[in-house]
């Protein structure tokens, strides 16, 4: 008998067990015990503000900003994708944003998830049609530049023959990113522009015209979550990755913990420091993930520790309590 009993109370653990490993796995990237109906409605619709290099989707193949579409949208928000030039300054792709807003979203106002360069670009967007804005949140923002883009801004230094071959090729990559995405091929490409926009001089100078929550008076100081903006109300968010190595099977990690070494040892997610990414009031700071996983990249592949979807479902849940 008590073989018997012994042998049941292995049972019972064995399956609690696989019953929390299956709780765990399926909560990882899905967070399915928050799907229920209006976790996500948030009042305005949110559109994804995607950065340097980046698109909508390719085809069913790959989207930018992966899966975090679907997992706002199965409880109850509305998401858009904001066709932007891949490749250009962030002035010009700001102004792209606020026509987009104007023009394409029949909404009264929007939430922007930025993320990179996305975040210079909404507040640019700000500039011009702050009454179309309810909230920007920037995600792994580069709001203060990068030393690695100051690196890749003097190997391919304005007017050299190298920005000559370098300049056509990487406009050309752009105007085809645009073409297979479903965006317009025709739209203007710069991506020597926008590479200099993304500079820490660049990132300055933009935040002499643009720089609505981002604190310019302080290396590293953060700034607030109400923001007035040619006397509209627009509240600002931002969280923040610190590391650049985070998955082992993460292809991106290599090249991300190579171009961390341009920090000198300040925090950073490979390509922009803790303290750029600063803008408005600070949700996460000093978050487990590197720059792409900032938007669920590679592929999904992120640390074990922290489901970048889950942030994004997380802050739109946010809003909606606070009635965005």
């Amino acid at each position: 008998m008590k073989i018997k009993e012994s042998l049941r109370s292995v049972k019972r653990i064995v399956t609690s067990v696989i019953s929390i490993s299956c709780l765990l796995i399926a909560s990882h990237g899905n967070a399915w015990f928050f799907s229920y109906t209006g976790y996500t409605e948030t009042r305005y619709p949110i559109v994804l503000v995607h950065g340097f290099g980046g698109f909508d989707s390719i085809g069913d193949l790959l989207d930018y900003f992966h899966k975090i579409s679907y997992n706002l949208e199965r409880s109850g928000a509305t998401v858009y994708t904001a066709q932007l030039s891949p490749f250009n300054d962030s002035e010009v792709t700001g102004q792209q944003l606020a026509d987009y807003l104007v023009n394409h979203i029949p909404a009264e106002k929007v939430n922007l998830f930025a993320h990179s360069q996305g975040a210079p670009t909404a507040r640019v967007a700000a500039t011009f049609a702050p009454d179309r804005i309810a909230s920007i949140t920037s995600i792994d923002g580069a709001n203060k530049g990068s030393p690695v883009l100051d690196i890749l801004h003097g190997l391919i230094p304005p007017g050299s023959h190298l920005a000559s071959v370098a300049g056509p090729v990487l406009d050309g990559l752009g105007s085809l990113l645009a073409l297979v995405s479903g965006g317009d091929a025709k739209a203007e490409q710069d991506a020597l522009a926008g590479i200099e926009s993304l500079t820490i001089a660049g990132a300055a100078d933009l935040n002499t015209r643009h720089g609505w929550g981002v604190n310019t008076q302080s290396a590293c100081g953060k700034s607030q979550e109400n923001i007035d903006v040619f006397g509209h109300n627009i509240k600002m968010y931002s969280w923040v990755g610190t590391d650049a190595t985070t998955n082992v099977f993460d292809i991106s990690d290599a090249l991300l913990k190579l171009t961390s070494l341009a920090f000198n040892g300040e925090a950073n997610d490979g390509l922009i420091s803790q303290c750029s990414q600063y803008m408005g009031q600070v949700i996460y700071d000093n978050r487990h993930m590197n720059h792409l996983d900032a938007a669920n990249q590679v592929l999904g592949v992120s640390s074990l520790w922290l489901d970048p979807v889950s942030l994004y479902r997380a802050h739109a849940n946010r809003l909606k309590s606070k009635n965005l």
